[in-house]
């Protein structure tokens, strides 16, 4: 398919992560001619969602990546003499500072069945100094690990490039369907009664009983399909513009979400829950009766903070910090106002950013469930998958593991006329849409970036224990020293298709002020102990125990003027990877920014139409006939499709 792609089309999207796959589904959605190509052999870029084996893979390709010398370039010999060429990266060096730690025990008599399994390392274990160590350790042995796992990872974690295949996937019941779900998402023969029966519980395979927490990393590797780990950990505000992008669009039908459950803060070495709604403010045992007086009428003012500009008007230059501790709350409101409401810091937001966080956090509780956010099944990395799906609906081309080398300028214009991919293809288009990531280091000299420090830990338990197992919870650690930041944590349970059974998936997220570990490390150990031998037998440990944890710092490319890149043509759109914020508000902006700029005219993802209301003509949408009938009527169903969108949580329990 790859040497057949046709020469010419409307818009070419170089990556394949969620704001170049919102402007992709867009523009073929107004009927323009796109090709989405991403030389990686997953979708989503950084946004992506990996299973456990699959992420060991990626581990595996960073490493490699890192090696990789740019070769003297094939193409040159194409490129004419009123033409000059801007030759794209082969290196991603978005990631940075990887160090993985693996503590829970290997049984030895087990045999590791899952490609690209990770052998343990027994100096991680008993030493956590060594980062090259670290470095080096984290990588599956066999060399050939590396291509059985591309094809796995191509197709376990994303949906096929085909678009009938990708319709026939997402048409299927997710819901409750794990193996089919797997099973579906692998390029792995049928899996036998065999395979399946290994897919049960913890305490059902482990062979000493009375050590109903004792989980091996071995389970872990059998168990590695039941992992979605995100790259960039997010959760999506029930009122917030990807939500509504999602309804109106009707790209909701291909996925599934489930509504966060609840809200903890961490204050005085202890993690406890914060209400949310009215009722739980009026049943918290935390507050006194006067507590939640204050704090009930606190925040009915910050819903219409604007009708009242004499209660803040005079505070507008200082923090909100500041402006908190002028109200009448007592240090304990105050604090859960702070972290847990408006989800900021002492020194981050000024009184109106402050005010206007905890107004967007009230206006979205109720819509889906009992707090403002919502997590998609499988993970993070399935929202960009769904706009690719809409996009190859309406005619859009993908192809993966397919790299351009370079663009080609006209020199009067200054404007970008085509790429030419690695055969040597020159496909020519009107618009093009780069991820920040494939510019050379030359492009970006002038380019200043901020970074993400991130870490992903496999826990036995929650850090808050109750009498449900399956809750999803999401905590803000302050900083405690001058020059760092809060630390977001959001634990994640088997429900949501992210962990196995047994087991929680915690990401924490905080801008860096040093590498990842450095950042984290100190709340991960507030927060959870290494998993060891002695204290599995300490049934008596409060915290839960970090069986496997991953740190690397991510590139933060967001907010960044398209000046700063150097002689970058006019027709050549910069679209960035993710940014440290919690919503994913920023990438949408910056979607329907682009497309603006592509279409003036257009709308933006626009529901689908009617299938009634299709004619077909001899140049009309015959190759797509067959797909927009299976899409439901527009108008009325799209609010319909909006309510189904908010009994997710119900229906996948």
């Amino acid at each position: 398919m790859v040497d057949t792609l046709p020469s010419e089309f409307d818009v070419i999207v170089i990556g394949t992560g969620l704001p170049e796959s919102i402007i992709a589904a867009a523009c073929s959605r107004s009927g323009r001619r796109v090709l989405h190509v991403d030389s990686r052999s997953y979708y989503g870029g950084n946004w992506a969602s990996f299973s456990f084996s699959g992420l060991l893979s990626w581990l595996k390709e960073h490493q490699e990546n890192s090696d990789i010398e740019n070769d003297s370039p094939v193409w040159q010999d194409q490129i004419l003499e009123n033409e000059e060429a801007i030759a794209l990266s082969r290196k991603d060096k978005t990631i940075q500072h990887v160090e993985v730690f693996c503590y829970a025990s290997q049984d030895l008599h087990e045999d590791v069945e899952e490609a690209g399994a990770l052998q343990k390392n027994h100096a991680l274990v008993t030493s956590a100094n060594s980062t090259e160590a670290a470095d080096s350790s984290f990588l599956p042995v066999e060399d050939e690990s590396l291509s059985t796992m591309n094809c796995e990872m191509l197709t376990e974690q994303t949906p096929s490039s085909d678009p009938e295949n990708v319709l026939e996937v997402n048409g299927a019941e997710v819901t409750g369907e794990k193996e089919n779900h797997c099973d579906d998402k692998t390029c792995v023969p049928s899996t036998s009664a065999e395979d399946v029966s290994e897919n049960v519980p913890i305490a059902e395979d482990t062979t000493e009983q009375p050590k109903k927490n004792r989980i091996s990393y071995s389970q872990i590797i059998k168990e590695g399909r039941r992992f979605n780990i995100d790259l960039v950990s997010k959760l999506l505000y029930s009122r917030g513009l990807l939500i509504d992008l999602l309804i109106k669009s009707n790209v909701s039908r291909y996925a599934e979400f489930k509504n966060i459950t609840r809200i903890l803060a961490f204050r005085e070495g202890r993690v406890e829950q914060v209400p949310c709604s009215r009722a739980d403010v009026f049943n918290s045992k935390q507050l006194t009766m006067v507590e939640k007086r204050m704090l009930m009428k606190f925040l009915t003012f910050c819903m219409e903070y604007e009708k009242y500009p004499d209660e803040y008007k005079g505070y507008e230059d200082i923090t909100f910090y500041e402006y908190l501790k002028t109200q009448k709350l007592t240090p304990n409101l105050q604090y859960i106002v702070l972290h847990s409401i408006a989800m900021t810091s002492e020194t981050a937001s000024s009184t109106i950013d402050g005010l206007k966080a905890t107004r967007n956090f009230l206006h979205c509780l109720g819509r889906y469930g009992n707090t403002p956010f919502l997590f998609p099944l499988y993970g993070q990395g399935e929202l960009p998958q769904c706009f690719c799906r809409m996009c190859a609906v309406f005619g859009g081309i993908y192809c993966l593991r397919h790299s351009v080398q370079c663009l080609v300028v006209d020199k009067e214009s200054r404007k970008c006329k085509a790429v030419i991919d690695q055969f040597g293809q020159r496909i020519i288009s009107e618009h093009f849409l780069v991820e920040d990531s494939y510019f050379s280091e030359n492009m970006c000299s002038r380019v200043q970036y901020r970074q993400i420090s991130r870490a992903v830990l496999i826990t036995d338990r929650s850090v808050l224990k109750t009498d449900s197992d399956q809750q999803i919870s999401i905590l803000t650690v302050p900083a405690e020293e001058p020059g760092t930041f809060a630390v977001r944590v959001i634990e994640l349970c088997s429900s949501t298709m992210t962990c196995m059974k047994g087991t929680y998936l915690v990401h924490l997220t905080c801008t860096s002020s040093k590498t990842a570990r450095e950042d984290l490390e100190p709340v991960v150990q507030k927060l959870f102990i290494p998993y060891t031998e002695m204290e599995i037998e300490n049934e008596q440990v409060e915290k839960p125990r970090i069986l496997w944890a991953l740190y690397f710092n991510m590139r933060d490319s967001s907010d960044i003027s398209r000046s700063c890149y150097k002689d970058l043509p006019s027709n050549v759109y910069v679209c960035s990877g993710p940014d440290c914020g919690l919503g994913n508000d920023n990438a949408v902006k910056q979607a329907e920014t682009l497309f603006q700029e592509i279409c003036p005219s257009e709308d933006f993802c626009p529901p689908p139409p009617n299938p009634e209301d299709i004619v077909l003509d001899g140049d009309g949408l015959q190759p797509e006939a067959s797909e927009s009938s299976a899409i439901p009527e527009a108008n009325s169903e799209t609010f319909k499709e909006s309510t189904n969108l908010g009994n997710l949580e119900e229906s996948s329990e």
